[in-house]
Order: structure tokens, then C-alpha cells, then sequence
């Protein structure tokens, strides 16, 4: 059933683990040193991604024979390690090597649509009905493609200072939901 609580609850939390707006100076240095972003086709290809990983996510997991409270356990793990990049300020995850297609590797995977944002949709699906989930996916897509398109914008108006104020913010809030995702199934494994 599609809820307003509940489409909120997953557009805040992929809001946080995407973390686009705390992506900026990435996208920003990635644009001077290949000229054009293309934000469509990075959009495009993170959803893409997103998607078939929310509905094919689970047919994955039972290839390797895991279950959904195991894998929501282990996302919020990921999610907490995130957010404590996010609060901290350090680099924990890195992406490896550079590639001519910026809009692809590294904007749409990993930036975008990465480890820890396909581990957040498998984690949800635990939580929340896919249709909510959908919803909030389409709603993070358009934000990000906002950003990418406004980053000539945002750099001039937010600055370096705002940008790490709204990534520590954040990063709390990640941190508290990856706390309760870890409450709600620790109690499912066994």
C-alpha cells in the first residue's frame, strides 16, 4: 500500500545514502577535469541500476542462499560505516582507477548507485513495500539529476563550509537509520 510516511521514510533514506549534495565537490572536480557531465545518461543509468537491483535483488540472495534480515543487517552496517564517513570526514571507500566515461564510472557507479546504495534498497524492501520504495527512488533520481544540472550553481552559491555542514547532517540522520534497520532484524537472523 502506498503510504506518505512511508514514501517520505525512503526518499530521506536514500537521500542519505546517495548523499549527492556531499557528491558535489566530486562531480565539480570530475567536470573540470573531463569537461561535461552528462546528467541525463548518469540519471538514467543510476535508476536502471536501482531498480533491477530492488527487483532483482532478492533472486540474488537466494542464489548465495542469504535472506532478507541477514542482508538488511549487513546494509545497515554499511550504512553506519557510510555515515561515519559522512560525520567524520574520512574516506573509507574508495573508488579505484579514473575512466574517460565520467558520466558512467565513477558518477552513475559508484556515486550514485553504488555498494552502499544497492545494499540500501535490498534493506528497505525488508521494511517497506516495493511500490513506496519505487517512489522514492524516482524522487531521488530527479533531485540528483537537479544537482548535477545546478553544480556550476551550487558551487558558487553553497560553498565548500555548506557542503560539509549538510554532509555531517546527513550522516547523523544515516547513522540513526542504519540503527534502527540493525534493532528491527537482528532479532530475524538465527
Amino acid at each position: 500500500m502506498i503510504t506518505v510516511k512511508d514514501i517520505f521514510s525512503v526518499t530521506l533514506i536514500l537521500f542519505s545514502v546517495i548523499d549527492i549534495l556531499g557528491s558535489v565537490p566530486i562531480v565539480i572536480d570530475l567536470r573540470k577535469k573531463q569537461g561535461k557531465i552528462h546528467s541525463g545518461r548518469a540519471t538514467i543509468i543510476s535508476g536502471a541500476l536501482m531498480i533491477a537491483f530492488l527487483f532483482l535483488g532478492q533472486s540474488i540472495l537466494k542464489l548465495f542462499g542469504l535472506d532478507v534480515g541477514s542482508f538488511a543487517v549487513a546494509g545497515a552496517i554499511v550504512m553506519f560505516i557510510i555515515a561515519m564517513e559522512m560525520i567524520l570526514g574520512v574516506t573509507l571507500f574508495r573508488n579505484e582507477g579514473e575512466s574517460k566515461a565520467g558520466s558512467i564510472v565513477p558518477l552513475a557507479f559508484p556515486l550514485i548507485a553504488g555498494a552502499g546504495t544497492l545494499t540500501t534498497i535490498l534493506s528497505l524492501r525488508a521494511v517497506y513495500e516495493t511500490p513506496n520504495i519505487l517512489i522514492g527512488i524516482v524522487i531521488n533520481l530527479l533531485f540528483v539529476y537537479l544537482v548535477l544540472k545546478s553544480t556550476n550553481w551550487l558551487e558558487r552559491k553553497i560553498g565548500e563550509s555548506g557542503f560539509n555542514i549538510l554532509r555531517r547532517v546527513f550522516g547523523i540522520i544515516l547513522l540513526a537509520i542504519a540503527v534502527k534497520i540493525f534493532k528491527e532484524h537482528i532479532g530475524l537472523i538465527g
